[in-house]
């Protein structure tokens, strides 16, 4: 999976949101760039660790997408080329309107449209999209590559980084817990091993000792 989050935001508000199911929480990250990404149209790269923030910027309205660094910026971009078309369309995408929509006003209505969009470019890019994309990349020049460190203060390095640890911190209390469960099956299993092996045995050992003694068990002296 290439594509992991991605949103619409209106500056720093954001208007509808999804995120890949059963990976990192990232709203910290993606919080902090939007806070950093300036008020004029703009096309830009953000890389953060292993993962890309990839962000058109226009007319106040800011579509941004998380995605690996493997996933390249071709497809990312497409994507958000296809998700503005498609915000664009909504009824309740106005200037008027959106000024006055709170923060995910429209997660309801628009965030299945982030999560279809999101598998197929996941599943199957659309090819043409892709060169489209491709087509406008390589006519705009201002759109660079930028690592977060670069616009980060100290303060909200320090904070990526505790949110970064939490979840790994996370991570290992999950590892443990499925460890134990783990060794508990294996004991369990172990257990009924040998309880089987003595039973087995046990029934041998009857069955050597009738063939000599009768199943009533009275041998002769």
């Amino acid at each position: 999976m290439s594509l992991l989050t991605a949103l619409v935001a209106r500056g720093s508000t954001v208007l509808a949101e999804y995120q890949a199911p059963g990976g990192r929480d990232f709203t910290h990250a993606t919080q902090t760039i939007l806070s950093k990404i300036p008020p004029n149209n703009s096309k830009l790269t953000y890389a953060w660790e292993q993962y890309l923030f990839h962000y058109i910027s226009d007319g106040g309205i800011i579509y941004l997408v998380m995605a690996q660094d493997s996933a390249g910026r071709k497809m990312p971009f497409a994507f958000l080329m296809d998700l503005q078309r498609k915000f664009i369309e909504l009824p309740s995408s106005s200037s008027a309107v959106l000024t006055s929509t709170p923060a995910y006003g429209l997660q309801s209505t628009f965030s299945p449209t982030i999560a279809s969009l999101m598998h197929t470019y996941n599943t199957s890019p659309p090819l043409d999209e892709v060169a489209r994309a491709q087509a406008e990349l390589n006519q705009v020049k201002d759109i660079m590559v930028q690592n977060v460190e670069q616009i980060l203060s100290r303060g909200e390095r320090i904070e990526l980084l505790v949110d970064k640890t939490d979840t790994m911190a996370t991570q290992a209390t999950a590892f443990r817990r499925g460890a134990r469960t783990v060794r508990r099956q294996m004991w369990w299993k172990n257990s009924k091993v040998l309880a089987l092996s003595v039973f087995v045995a046990l029934l041998l050992l009857y069955i050597i000792v009738a063939q000599f003694c009768g199943a009533a068990l009275q041998c002769a002296a």
